[in-house]
């Protein structure tokens, strides 16, 4: 099914495949009072971009632009830019300037030298990476050229004009490397890695120089074969989105299922056509009012890429999901990149991934290891959220007891054993002391029902086939206390939606990554493993050298082969993100200024 789906998009420009977009022109294409400027700027200029700082620094007194170039640099505020407040970059402005003995960087004798209109270029194209123009004052840069046209201009627009492609070029950089939003990445549990990427010099040694500006781009993005991927997916539906969507379906009800009347068969043929789910060669006027045949197998396709039940009924979330406009799904690849941005880059080997909204673990393709992937139950989404986050892997428990949180203890052991004494015994549980002691594993009295509301007592339950971890549990340290386990509740995996945890991730299949996560512990093969989980003891096995394991939040997900999968914002993580992204920038965001 998923093969054949998969030959049938080819009427729609397929995601994993680059789509031809126009290159990056070099700056003898832009505007023609541009061109003018070009050839009239100092030859040597456009050979050596960085020769109005070629002086020694101090060898001449500044001139007039560069003076008022370092007043506004100490004022932290360009008034020209839609997000005028630089005082965040302030430094990295000052550390750019510094470098190049404070002259001008992107003017030579009072005109744009070439790798400024290339990179102005950039900044205009800034939607095919999943970014706002805007951000980097896209619309405001023919303007600027346009005011450098009197010969010769003021000494304050030279000083603007360089300032304002600065203070982009460093924004736009930084966003590309470590991502917009700074604060909800933190928020989320991923920190910058202090000192790993320094953007000025990045601007003055790689960016000014560049005699290929998009490759010189290109060099400051994620490496992630998946962020390639999305960038190619965003592609192809920013094309999608421009040509608009199809008329909206109507929401059954009851749901339409296969064989059944249903007078929007056409309009549903032509949404799946659009979206790449449907062969565009499929004659639909066959089926016109009834739903069958390849409109159910394109409905099946379909849920299977959006996360849902695989039913082939038309119901109201099937027909919600294909009623979101194109432009939900750019803006769900757009947080996407995002988020591969703040990716840590230091992993020393290809981590371990858990995407939380897919419901699903999965290793890296390009390594050694083999390939697994597998389903997983993550944190409730009203209570009990998963976190993000990165660590590493340290150890696997066989057999483990299960330690019981004291925020379940007091909210739901302690009123089951309320209405039912004989609850803990029933269920493999026992009664302990702040030692480990052993207090009861039966009969539980007033006195100690008392100490575990107080938190004296503890509850722990002992490893065996009703233990709520499994036969293993996969230790990363960290400060929420999550870790990866197994479960005896494995039906909850037939489900599409899987959010039902307390807060730890589930793993559909503990053997199999077992495997896996010990495959460079001498003596750990299938046979001995599998005879360790039949068995009962309880074993900790560390490893020799610590696996990353990296749990994300993405909405969208591009298979190496291109197909492109979409999932519900299950905490509303995307929703939180876009309002970052709408703040703006400086120490106190603000809404942007009108032009």
């Amino acid at each position: 099914m998923a093969s054949r789906a998969s030959d049938w998009r080819s009427s729609v420009e397929r995601p994993g495949r680059r789509p031809r977009r126009a290159h990056l022109r070099c700056a003898a294409i832009l505007a023609a009072g541009f061109l003018g400027l070009i050839l009239r700027a100092d030859t040597r200029a456009a050979d050596s971009p960085d020769a109005s700082a070629a002086s020694t620094p101090g060898a001449a007194a500044p001139t007039p632009a560069e003076t008022q170039l370092l007043a506004l640099i100490d004022s932290g505020k360009l008034a020209d830019l839609r997000w005028p407040d630089f005082s965040d970059y302030r430094d990295r402005v000052r550390a750019f300037y510094a470098a190049g003995g404070d002259h001008l960087a992107w003017t030579s004798n009072g005109s744009p030298i070439l790798q400024a209109g290339a990179l102005i270029e950039q900044l205009k194209l800034a939607p095919a990476e999943g970014l706002n123009p805007e951000d980097y004052d896209g619309s405001r840069w023919d303007a600027r050229i346009a005011a450098l046209q009197p010969s010769p201009p003021s000494s304050d627009t030279l000083a603007r004009f360089d300032l304002a492609l600065t203070i982009s070029a460093i924004r736009f950089i930084s966003d590309l490397h470590s991502g917009r939003s700074t604060a909800e990445r933190a928020r989320i549990g991923f920190k910058p890695e202090p000192g790993k990427f320094d953007v000025p010099a990045v601007l003055r040694n790689q960016i000014l120089p560049a005699a290929n500006m998009q490759t010189a781009i290109d060099a400051v993005q994620p490496p992630y074969d998946g962020y390639g991927r999305a960038k190619n997916a965003l592609a192809t539906y920013l094309k999608l989105a421009a040509e608009g969507d199809t008329k909206l379906l109507p929401i059954p009800s009851p749901s339409i299922h296969p064989g059944s009347k249903y007078p929007a068969a056409m309009d549903l043929a032509a949404r799946l056509s659009q979206l790449g789910d449907l062969p565009s060669n499929i004659n639909v006027s066959a089926v016109q009012g009834v739903y069958s045949g390849p409109l159910v197998e394109g409905v099946n396709y379909f849920q299977k890429r959006h996360g849902l039940d695989q039913d082939g009924v038309l119901g109201k979330g099937t027909v919600t999901e294909l009623n979101r406009p194109l432009s939900y799904r750019v803006q769900q690849l757009q947080y996407t990149l995002e988020r591969y941005r703040w990716i840590p880059a230091s992993f020393p080997q290809p981590p371990l991934v858990v995407n939380l909204p897919e419901f699903r673990l999965r290793t890296m393709h390009r390594q050694p290891a083999p390939f697994i992937t597998m389903k997983v139950v993550v944190g409730k989404a009203f209570a009990r959220q998963t976190p993000a986050f990165a660590d590493y892997m340290q150890y696997v428990i066989f057999h483990p007891y299960w330690n019981v949180p004291i925020s379940i203890q007091r909210a739901e052991m302690i009123p089951k054993i309320a209405r039912d004494p004989a609850y803990l015994a029933e269920n493999d549980f026992e009664v302990v002391d702040s030692s480990g002691n052993l207090i009861t594993d039966g009969a539980i009295t007033d006195g100690v029902l008392h100490g575990l509301g107080s938190g004296t007592y503890a509850i722990r339950q002992k490893p065996g086939k009703k233990n709520a971890l499994g036969p293993i549990k996969f230790i990363f340290p960290n400060d929420y206390n999550v870790y990866l386990h197994g479960t005896p509740a494995t039906g909850l995996f037939a489900k599409a939606r899987r959010d039902f945890s307390h807060g730890c991730i589930r793993v559909e299949n503990p053997a199999e990554l077992a495997i896996w996560v010990l495959r460079n512990n001498p003596g750990w093969d299938a046979d001995r493993l599998n005879a360790m989980i039949a068995g009962n003891e309880t074993m900790q096995v560390n490893l020799p050298k610590p696996i990353p394991v990296l749990i994300i939040y993405t909405t969208a997900v591009v298979e190496p082969d291109g197909e492109v999968h979409f999932f519900n914002d299950i905490y509303g993580y995307d929703k939180e993100l876009r309002d970052a992204l709408a703040a703006g920038y400086g120490p106190n965001p603000v809404q942007p200024q009108s032009r």
